[in-house]
């Protein structure tokens, strides 16, 4: 397939493009910094900006992952509406060029978050869970409705946190753990919804030679972990302490409203992703944890 690719050069993108290259697909990606990806992904022609299409029919499909980082900064009104433009702009537009062709991509898959579904307590949710009320929820409700109107079959990324030593969430844990700094945040109760890297990689070829997938999908494991449960395995697996606690309130007063992406318990289900078929290859996180500090 040809693909134009956007977020190619962050934590998803950058990790999706050799899959691609190996499965014959020619890659187009937009970045802010073409020449420097360049060097990195010889094979992938790049771009800067869109403003030279005035339609996306040469291509076959488009995979969406731009968006700011949404946890690198507070959360003011600034910060906000940094995150709603790095992902409904750039969104509306894609869906506008594909709308004005006359022979447009079959698929667009575009991202979204488990946001979505905000503070659910111990309640299990799947697709058909109506919204959460949160500025994440909110964010990602609006990000969903941009893609919802293209012309051709939609499959919407409801992702999870993504666990992986190169980046993401674990990045940053790991470090705290390593120093016997870990330990539950908030009640510890509150459920997390996650991801290994390669299930959400996989997840995506699935959805992309599956045309009879279309709509939103949880991209996350079938089995939530506690965050209390999160940081006894991490803690034991590194013999490392992990009896420190941050209350709810303190991790609101240095983190703001972010907070709540720690503190929101979402006990989330790919129903539709194993209707469909996908296998997961990392299911519980007490199967992946040994694969993750061995890298």
């Amino acid at each position: 397939m040809r693909i134009l690719l956007t977020g190619a050069t962050g934590f998803i993108g950058s990790a999706l493009i050799p899959l691609l290259l190996r499965a014959g697909h020619q890659i187009t990606a937009l970045t802010r910094s073409p020449n420097t990806a360049q060097t990195r992904f010889p094979a992938v022609k790049f771009i800067s900006s869109l403003k030279d299409y005035t339609n996306l029919d040469e291509f076959d499909a488009v995979i969406n992952l731009a968006g700011e980082p949404i946890f690198d900064h507070r959360w003011t009104a600034k910060q906000k509406a940094r995150l709603i433009h790095s992902r409904v702009d750039l969104t509306q537009k894609l869906t506008a060029l594909i709308n004005n062709g006359q022979r447009p991509p079959h698929t667009f898959i575009s991202g979204s978050a488990t946001g979505y579904y905000a503070d659910q307590g111990s309640q299990s949710i799947t697709e058909h869970s109506p919204a959460g009320v949160s500025f994440a929820a909110e964010l990602c409700r609006q990000w969903e409705q941009a893609t919802q109107q293209a012309n051709c079959r939609v499959c919407i990324l409801r992702t999870a946190m993504v666990f992986d030593p190169s980046g993401g969430a674990l990045k940053r844990i790991l470090p705290l753990y390593r120093r016997g700094l870990g330990g539950k945040l908030g009640s510890g109760k509150q459920y997390w919804a996650w991801i290994s890297l390669t299930d959400m990689l996989n997840a995506i070829l699935f959805l992309l030679t599956s045309p009879q997938c279309s709509g939103a999908f949880n991209l996350c494991a079938p089995n939530p972990i506690t965050n209390a449960d999160f940081n006894r395995l991490l803690g034991t697996a590194l013999n490392r302490a992990h009896f420190m606690h941050a209350p709810a309130f303190l991790l609101h007063i240095l983190l703001g409203e972010r907070a709540r992406l720690l503190t929101d318990s979402q006990k989330i289900l790919p129903l539709r992703l194993q209707q469909a078929g996908f296998c997961f290859r990392h299911s519980t996180f007490s199967d992946l944890l040994p694969l993750l500090l061995k890298s």
